[in-house]
């Protein structure tokens, strides 16, 4: 029964989603040219456009990397990927960290 519950534990842990692990600071500097649409707070300043501010880490992460791998291909796409495919991983991380912690 142990072995039981430790595999399941296990199991269970690997399973959880990886969380970024960005530098908000970092991600600031990275920010500027997201301020166009998503404004300097991180609310939109076009209509239709997402706010990022206080959006969760994780999904900004998994968005951009979709956007950059081509994978997202609805509404803003033609906008996004190329902005997406001048960002390496830790510029996504980075991002992500900065939007997140707005609040």
């Amino acid at each position: 029964m142990k072995k039981a519950m430790t595999l399941t534990l296990t199991a269970a842990l690997f399973s959880l989603p990886v969380m970024a692990a960005g530098d908000a600071e970092a991600g600031k500097g990275k920010a500027a040219i997201c301020a166009a649409c998503h404004g300097a707070d991180g609310k939109a300043v076009i209509p239709g456009y997402p706010n990022l501010g206080g959006q969760n880490e994780q999904y900004l992460v998994n968005a951009l990397k979709a956007y950059k791998n081509k994978e997202r291909n609805g509404g803003n796409a033609i906008l996004m990927q190329p902005q997406a495919a001048m960002l390496s991983d830790t510029d996504i991380d980075n991002l992500a960290a900065y939007f997140s912690q707005m609040k």
